[in-house]
């Protein structure tokens, strides 16, 4: 029934004019819905998007939450770095960072940052 049909990710945010600003200036993202005051929604590629919504509860989820696929994690690593987006740093048994960027034994890349409301964001590359 829904294999087939587009999913969308929600994010919680405490404070929603500050997750605005950061999805903006450091992602470059602005939402669909400008004008809204309770929530932000944010169109991406394939026609993929997600909800950003004031809660108190943001930042409490200790997984990631959204992931990104691009075709150059370094290199969007970089580009994320220039506008000042800080890259997390795991060292478990089968996963470990280097300079933010972990290579999985399949040869995908992935990286992780938090937003300004301290959800687990990804950026991931297929090998």
């Amino acid at each position: 029934m829904l294999k087939d049909q587009q999913v969308a990710a929600v994010l919680p945010a405490q404070d929603l004019n500050r997750a605005r600003a950061f999805y903006s200036e450091k992602l470059g993202l602005d939402p669909d819905n400008p004008e809204a005051e309770d929530n932000l929604q944010y169109t991406c590629g394939g026609g993929t998007g997600f909800l950003v919504y004031q809660t108190p509860n943001a930042g409490t989820a200790k997984n990631t939450q959204i992931g990104w696929m691009v075709s150059d994690v370094a290199a969007t690593v970089a580009e994320l770095r220039d506008k000042g987006v800080v890259f997390e740093d795991y060292d478990f048994p089968g996963l470990k960072t280097e300079n933010g960027i972990a290579t999985m034994p399949d040869g995908s890349a992935a990286a992780w940052f938090l937003d300004s409301e301290g959800n687990i964001l990804s950026i991931n590359q297929t090998g």
